[in-house]
């Protein structure tokens, strides 16, 4: 089955922004490692093709997070436009705990908050579709795919590995009448356990960059992994 992320109306963009990032799959995956701490922004860059052939481009930032036990305190915002000054409001913020298995899900607007024991422990490596791991999954092989190794780099002072995967969508089966590639790219620090850098491209649907930047190694402020004073359960 070939992945292919739904077409979304302009007007439905800002709505929805909070989702976005994991609307193929994509993501930067904070592993709940511990002695490993760490705070970072990723630098989201998305474009959407509309039907109508126009492409949209839009932007957002988000915060993430990992203190010395392994917490972790990742944010969604909504997109703005591309040519936009304006600062991304904080829709939701994402809490996890490796000691207790607790998520926490944070609405910043609402001051609301949801609990959850998650059955099992989160992958300490970013999930097989993020390939660029030593032990990630590789795609299937056959004539229409391609892995390329990229080698190493160095992003935020850390040492990254690149690898490229390339899929080519048959004309039968792409939706355009003629053949489409659609390629992936991600670089991981072995050090920090994420993807530094993750692009895909897909000419039916539009392409996302997802970089982190401002990486700092201190401890963060555990107040990061912490639900605030002041936020109830919904309907409290």
């Amino acid at each position: 089955m070939y992945r292919r992320c739904s077409r979304t109306p302009l007007s439905r963009l800002v709505i929805i922004a909070a989702l976005v990032p994991f609307a193929c799959g994509q993501d930067i995956f904070v592993t709940p490692i511990p002695n490993a701490p760490f705070s970072a922004l990723i630098d989201v860059q998305r474009s959407f093709v509309q039907p109508n052939g126009a492409v949209v481009n839009v932007k957002t930032i988000r915060q993430i997070a990992r203190d010395g036990h392994g917490r972790i305190h990742n944010e969604a915002r909504e997109l703005v436009a591309a040519s936009s000054s304006d600062t991304p409001q904080i829709r939701r913020i994402h809490l996890y705990d490796p000691q207790t298995r607790t998520a926490a899900t944070l609405d910043p607007h609402e001051k609301t908050y949801w609990t959850m024991i998650v059955n099992r422990p989160p992958a300490t490596v970013p999930p097989a579709l993020l390939a660029a791991s030593p032990v990630g999954d590789t795609l299937p092989a056959n004539e229409l795919t391609k892995q390329e190794d990229l080698g190493m780099s160095e992003m935020e002072t850390v040492s990254v590995h690149g690898v490229r995967q390339t899929q080519t969508i048959p004309a039968n089966a792409s939706g355009t009448g003629k053949d489409v590639v659609v390629t992936d790219e991600y670089w991981y620090s072995e050090e920090l356990r994420i993807n530094m850098l993750i692009k895909h491209n897909d000419p039916r649907t539009g392409s996302m960059t997802m970089t982190v930047t401002q990486v700092s190694r201190r401890e963060p402020d555990s107040g990061m992994f912490e639900i605030p004073p002041g936020y109830n359960p919904p309907n409290q």
